[in-house]
């Protein structure tokens, strides 16, 4: 399918890092490893090719992400996904490591009031972190997100410059890749222009649905040519660090509209569904997914 030729011209690909089994159930009631590891395999079949498969954090920071090795050992692994860990010191990559994963995610804000919070050290700190991880990689390449990058609950607007200079930095201590995350959802479309012209567009981004507003600011930076993009299924997640933090962009609701817009993702909308119902099942309550609810815009409903 072609897309309408009264849209901007559009990527011909995106690429999607599925969050769901971390960023997703970080903030959930604590599962059992086999629950974990079931979502991880029912999502390692829907033509994703990197899952955010476990987090090696303290238990007691964030119980829900225990028995992180566990979780890596009782996965099926699927020919041609990357598996990979969200690691906060050199510790939790050495762990991760040991588990078999295929790349590290580490985490630094641009607010110094959330790093805090978040991983308990300065901005500073985590830059030095950071290259300690790189060091201990053995040549995986490690993923760095730079959280808040639109905004923070504590300090409030964060200019784009200044989310820029931290990338720098972080690139400079040997990070093979950014990530910018909507922590609390403070991003616009306006806001991603703004990061976007700061930053360039080979990077990745990662929006929160807390304002509504995930979905058009995935689109606005589509337009401005960004293809790599963190979701997660059912629309679950958000940090148990940040105030007013709130779900995901869902995984299934952007694979729906880049289907519908003839972008490719090589990720199958039924697979991801049939995911996104294992997970409410898993959780206990309906997840937040309009689309998990509804269904594609093509699903009639039964008479």
């Amino acid at each position: 399918m072609s897309p309408s030729p009264a849209l901007p011209a559009l990527p011909a690909e995106v690429r999607i890092r599925e969050v769901g089994p971390r960023d997703g159930l970080q903030a959930e009631s604590p599962l059992p490893v086999h629950a974990r590891a079931r979502l991880v395999d029912a999502l390692s079949v829907t033509g994703l090719r990197e899952i955010e498969a476990v987090s090696f954090v303290s238990p007691s920071a964030v119980p829900a992400m225990a028995s992180a090795d566990e979780v890596m050992r009782s996965i099926t692994r699927a020919p041609g996904v990357s598996y990979v860990a969200l690691v906060p010191n050199v510790r939790g990559a050495e762990m991760a490591l040991e588990a078999g994963v295929d790349g590290l995610d580490v985490t630094i804000s641009a607010s110094p009031a959330y790093n805090e919070r978040n991983v308990r050290r300065t901005v500073a700190e985590s830059l030095g972190a950071v290259a300690d991880i790189v060091g201990r990689a053995g040549g995986l390449w490690v993923d760095v997100t730079v959280s808040c990058a639109f905004g923070s609950p504590y300090e409030g607007d964060i200019p784009a410059s200044e989310v820029a200079s931290l990338a720098r930095e972080v690139m400079s201590r040997g990070a093979t890749s950014l990530t910018f995350a909507d922590t609390t959802g403070m991003a616009t479309p306006r806001r991603v222009a703004d990061l976007v012209a700061a930053v360039g567009a080979n990077v990745r981004f990662h929006f929160h649905e807390t304002r509504g507003t995930g979905l058009v600011n995935a689109y606005a930076a589509l337009l401005l040519g960004v293809v790599d993009f963190d979701t997660s299924v059912g629309g679950l997640g958000g940090s148990p660090f940040a105030a007013g933090a709130g779900g995901n962009l869902a995984t299934e609701g952007v694979v729906a509209m880049l289907d519908d817009l003839g972008v490719a993702t090589g990720v199958d909308i039924d697979r991801v569904l049939d995911a996104a119902r294992l997970v409410g099942e898993l959780i206990g309550r309906p997840v937040p997914s309009p689309v998990a609810a509804a269904g594609p815009r093509t699903r009639l409903a039964s008479a």
